[in-house]
């Protein structure tokens, strides 16, 4: 196989996995019942009053029809026992315990054509049941964990592509290998997965407290704003400066940490992914603000991480973000004042 073609089948490789965790990650949200900017489009305590509920109301009206039926009508005894004891022989084809419910006919019965009598729902093709399934998953570690590191594949993996392309052009001046080039991004990944690990157990923590609701949004202001000056402060650091240099600059720790084969691709990759992490945590702590499952978060944030490590600009635009963040925070504390 030629090098050229293995160079595109890893590249094909490379943007096929980011494409599939975005439709990943949509079809989720769609599943359940979040607009774009991770709010519930009905409110989420619904798959229980409508599951239940509905067995509840259909159980409640079909067992009163019942009831109507093994009860006398008034002027029975006059009408059907004449001297003797006997019935008429009209009440006596009807039964002792029938009646005839005029008017009511088998439609009016039948509610299996409107109607799901096991419980469930469909509304707008989305099932009830299995909306309510996703969102008890949200409260357990395994389902989080792997919620999280699909999306660090999805907004992380694009900011690899200058690093990539670095490290190719080291492949043709050096003795760099493709193993060497997947064993940079598979290093670089690992270090994502264990991030993700740690911020689920951070998510279920704060969910255990109340801090936020089931989908990761704040119950409270002033953990938005808390995390929102934290963020925006920490673009000024001198850690971030020198977090972001690494990530600006692949080539220069390329150079002091070359390894050319597999082995030494996935050592320089969790490198480089620990000085990412530490440069971009807090673009991750921002779910928190506006919902784990907000594509439009997921897309603002990885729209900002690709342009921080872009050549020309992306030194120039850490600290005006950093500036936007903190008056973003400010907004949000000042708002309800700002309402009166």
């Amino acid at each position: 196989m030629s090098a050229l073609l293995t160079r595109n089948i890893a590249w094909l490789a490379f943007f096929a996995a980011i494409l599939g965790a975005w439709v990943w990650l949509y079809l989720m949200a769609t599943r359940m019942g979040l607009d774009l900017i991770g709010r519930p489009s009905m409110p989420m305590d619904m798959d229980m009053s409508m599951g239940s509920g509905m067995d509840m109301g259909a159980d409640t009206e079909m067992g009163s029809a019942m009831d109507m039926a093994d009860t006398e009508m008034p002027g029975a005894d006059d009408a059907a026992a004449p001297e003797g004891g006997a019935m008429s022989p009209e009440m006596d084809s009807m039964g002792s315990n029938e009646m005839p419910m005029d008017g009511m006919g088998s439609d009016d019965m039948d509610m299996s054509d409107d109607m799901p009598m096991d419980g469930s729902m469909e509304m707008d093709g989305m099932s009830m049941d299995g909306m309510s399934m996703d969102m008890s998953a949200m409260t357990r570690f395994a389902p989080v964990w792997g919620m999280w590191s699909v999306m660090m594949a999805a907004m992380m993996l694009p900011t690899m592509v200058p690093t990539l392309r670095t490290y190719e052009t080291l492949m043709h001046s050096a003795d760099g290998t493709r193993a060497g080039w997947v064993g940079v991004l598979l290093g670089y990944f690992a270090v994502w997965v264990a991030f993700a690990a740690g911020i689920s157990g951070i998510q279920l923590a704060l969910l255990s407290g109340g801090a936020i609701d089931m989908m990761g949004i704040p119950t409270s202001r002033w953990l938005a704003v808390g995390l929102l000056l934290a963020v925006g402060l920490f673009q000024f650091t001198r850690t971030k400066e020198i977090c972001h240099g690494v990530c600006h600059s692949p080539m220069s720790y390329f150079l002091g940490h070359w390894r050319p084969d597999f082995a030494g691709g996935i050592r320089m990759g969790l490198g480089l992914g620990a000085f990412c992490a530490a440069c971009c945590w807090g673009f991750m702590a921002l779910g928190f603000v506006g919902g784990m499952m907000s594509l439009l978060w997921m897309g603002l944030a990885t729209l900002f991480m690709v342009i921080e490590k872009l050549p020309d600009i992306g030194r120039v635009v850490t600290k005006p973000m950093g500036a936007v963040l903190i008056a973003g925070g400010v907004a949000v504390a000042i708002w309800p004042v700002l309402q009166i």
